[in-house]
């Protein structure tokens, strides 16, 4: 079925559709060359002619993934005129991902596990860290919170949690509990800013 759908694609693309299945259900390891090219519908050459190796493979799977996440978090906060909104819907874009069928955890956490230090997967897996790090502390000195940065790590470590939660124990709640604390969190912290500025 996901081939009949990939069909219309060019295959690059039905090639990145087919190893962001494969890598994201199964693993960037387990899943070899010839599982990705077969369940694409391309030849061999049409892979490394358009990514050069596997590794370059994997790496533009988690660019996509990256790419997607940004997206989705976007769209969620298209229309919220609040920083601290934006923070809180964070937390429910996570939910809603953990509600959805066929979900495994966080693709960088999963390729890093299997990947040796130092590679491809290293280098990206570390790019999206910095931006997920970014968003929040760029959100959180928009909020007013008195120590942006201390803020950004306290929500990273929910937003880890979270996702390992979600993953581990299969907790499909865990992140409206994050939610929960995020929300003293951030409250604690704009209050705090506010009481600065005051004085």
């Amino acid at each position: 079925m996901a081939r009949d759908r990939n069909a219309k694609l060019m295959p690059r693309e039905r090639l990145l559709a087919a190893a962001d299945e494969l890598f994201y259900r199964e693993g960037v390891h387990s899943v070899g060359i010839e599982r990705v090219i077969e369940r694409a519908g391309v030849a061999k050459a049409t892979l490394y002619n358009a990514f050069g190796s596997k590794e370059e493979l994997v790496k533009a799977y988690l660019d996509g993934r990256h790419e997607a996440r940004k997206r989705r978090l976007a769209q969620a906060m298209d229309g919220i005129d609040s920083p601290r909104g934006k923070l809180l819907v964070v937390f429910d874009v996570m939910d809603k991902l953990f509600a959805a069928p066929g979900y495994h955890g966080c693709a960088f956490l999963n390729a890093s596990a299997e990947s040796p230090a130092g590679g491809l997967v290293d280098k990206v897996s570390e790019e999206y860290r910095e931006w997920v790090r970014s968003m929040f502390e760029g959100l959180a000195a928009d909020a007013g919170a008195s120590e942006p940065r201390q803020l950004a790590h306290q929500l990273v470590l929910l937003y880890d949690g979270a996702t390992v939660a979600a993953q581990m124990d299969r907790d499909r709640t865990a992140a409206l509990a994050a939610k929960d604390v995020a929300t003293t969190l951030i409250d604690a912290a704009i209050l705090g800013g506010s009481e600065r500025r005051v004085r």
